[in-house]
């Protein structure tokens, strides 16, 4: 039976070569993903359909998070990449964060996004006047460095460092500051919702004294109106947090900031309504003005590559930098 099945297989690789050879040449050349990502121009997600906030108010125009088109490094993507214009190619180790596998890098960025979330809806609510209340905040463990002596792992919840309650990393850098190099700090976690005490190593580096630990907080509150984001499984990173808190906020108020506008952009946002950098501005500028946006918001810190693009591609689009949502909020009731 076996010799059978056997000759049969045989004969059929015999008659048929060429074409699983041409099969196995295809599904090398699509599907075999090469050490690299290539950028190319992005797009706008629409924020009024992500949006639902309790007896909220519409609003005339569009308010949409600017985003970079990533694309695996297959063969086909990088012949690409040498044709068409800015569409560039980016080796994975500028795109994984160190000491990270994809996969951890991912799972980093969507914890920087829900972050960035909590962020849009705390400081949206806090400049409208509406009432919210943080009622929980957990410090996420999203990154290692690879001088860290340590058993802290990646994604763990900070609880306390030295028997202190920590919320934030300017608080747990604050403590350790006070330690000289070389010292071992006492930090308790949650892992897989058990506690664990875990030990880190003080070390010297430029900026000054450091454990190598970087951490990302997330929040839960209670507000009113109720409000729901949605966002999707594909969506990572914190870059979308300005245009979310300003979707948030011409939400909550009556007047209507959009003017009609199409409206784009980019940046991080803290609870306090400050604007960071953030990058790939300029496949996001590319890809706002594919969509004839009128207006793309950027971070101050930004600023200056954005313009320079819109020059070198003659674009059409308004550019405004800003610091702060407040800023943002005032430009645009002033177009």
């Amino acid at each position: 039976m076996f010799t059978k099945v056997y000759e049969e297989v045989k004969n059929f690789i015999k008659e048929n070569y060429k074409y699983l050879l041409f099969l196995l040449i295809l599904v090398t050349v699509f599907y075999v993903e090469l050490p690299f990502k290539i950028y190319r121009p992005g797009g706008m997600v629409v924020l009024d359909k992500r949006i639902e906030i309790e007896n909220g108010y519409d609003y005339s125009g569009e308010l949409g998070m600017a985003y970079v088109s990533v694309v695996k490094g297959s063969i086909p993507f990088l012949l690409a990449s040498y044709v068409l214009p800015n569409w560039d190619i980016v080796p994975n180790e500028k795109v994984v964060n160190e000491n990270e596998t994809w996969e951890e890098t991912v799972k980093s960025d969507k914890i920087a996004m829900q972050q960035s979330v909590d962020n849009a809806i705390i400081s949206a609510y806090h400049l409208a006047g509406k009432e919210i209340k943080i009622t929980k905040e957990e410090a996420n463990v999203t990154y290692l460095a690879s001088e860290a002596k340590t058993d802290i792992e990646l994604f763990d919840i900070i609880l306390s460092v030295d028997g202190k309650e920590i919320k934030s990393l300017e608080e747990l850098k604050s403590i350790v500051t006070k330690h000289q190099v070389g010292d071992v700090v006492n930090v308790l976690v949650k892992r897989d919702d058990e506690e664990i005490e875990c030990h880190a190593e003080v070390y010297d580096t430029s900026s000054g004294p450091k454990i190598g630990v970087s951490i990302t907080n997330t929040y839960e509150y209670e507000e009113s109106p109720n409000i729901a984001v949605k966002t999707n499984r594909s969506e990572s990173g914190p870059s979308g947090g300005l245009m979310m808190s300003l979707a948030i906020y011409n939400g909550l108020v009556e007047e209507d900031i959009t003017k009609g506008l199409k409206i784009i952009g980019t940046g991080t946002i803290d609870s306090e309504g400050n604007v960071g950098e953030i990058g790939g501005v300029e496949y996001k500028l590319l890809g706002g003005e594919k969509k004839n946006c009128d207006i793309f918001l950027v971070p101050n810190g930004n600023l200056e590559e954005a313009l320079k693009v819109k020059e070198e591609n003659n674009l059409k689009i308004k550019i405004i930098g800003v610091s702060s949502l407040q800023e943002a909020i005032d430009s645009l009731k002033n177009v």
